[in-house]
């Protein structure tokens, strides 16, 4: 645990790259000054008020598959915070936690030397009037009676340890993905910065974790609207 830093995920990458990070690494961090989420979005929190870290593992399956493991960390992220919120947690694809329909957590995750480096940000402790967006929520404001970070990290890590290895063994959580999902069977707007946007339901994701819509499109990248 470090008080501040830019980004925990830039500082990993750091020590992945000059060799000291082994598999398995964790950074957490009190306050990021400039914390990334997806698309190099900024992400800010208060000091203490949200569970910020991110860990590196390397992977025994395929390559073209580590694209999936971002969600195997939100499948984890999601069995522990549906432990004291079981009604209201879902999964927006690609990589958000949602609380009815605010976002509590975020993950980014980037393939590196030989494995990938996961960064999460989840909102603990924040209050209405600290939240980065209205679209957003904490654990505290959804009345979650777990706020303890500590505690939050570990058993995210032990979840994670257990999915993953299952996952490297060749399991399959395409399935364990969809019964999370609160953006699969539903009508959806995908707009990527550029190009049209794209409204039609989402069917499925693939083993890689591309959205796929009933049009036919495969989606690797942008961002997901929620329509009915």
């Amino acid at each position: 645990m470090v008080d501040l830093t830019a980004s925990t995920q830039s500082d990993l990458a750091e020590l992945v790259n000059s060799s000291v990070a082994k598999s398995g690494e964790v950074i957490a961090a009190e306050y990021q000054s400039n914390g990334r989420g997806r698309l190099d979005r900024t992400f800010e929190a208060p000091p203490q008020s949200a569970l910020l870290f991110s860990f590196y593992i390397a992977p025994k399956r395929d390559r073209s598959d580590w694209s999936f493991i971002s969600f195997l960390a939100a499948i984890a992220m999601h069995e522990v915070i549906s432990e004291d919120l079981p009604e209201n947690t879902s999964l927006k694809w690609p990589n958000d936690i949602l609380i009815g329909d605010k976002k509590v957590a975020g993950i980014l995750a980037q393939q590196i030397g030989e494995g990938v480096i996961v960064g999460i940000g989840l909102n603990v402790a924040m209050s209405a009037d600290e939240l980065p967006v209205p679209t957003a929520t904490s654990l505290a404001i959804a009345g979650s009676n777990n706020l303890d970070r500590n505690s939050l990290l570990s058993a995210f890590l032990n979840r994670f340890e257990k999915v993953f290895h299952g996952w490297d063994s060749g399991s399959d959580f395409q399935e364990r993905y969809r019964q999370l999902s609160s953006t699969l069977d539903r009508q959806v707007r995908v707009e990527v910065v550029g190009r049209d946007s794209i409204e039609a339901k989402a069917l499925s994701i693939t083993a890689q974790g591309a959205l796929i819509l009933s049009d036919g499109t495969e989606v690797n990248v942008g961002d997901v609207v929620h329509l009915r």
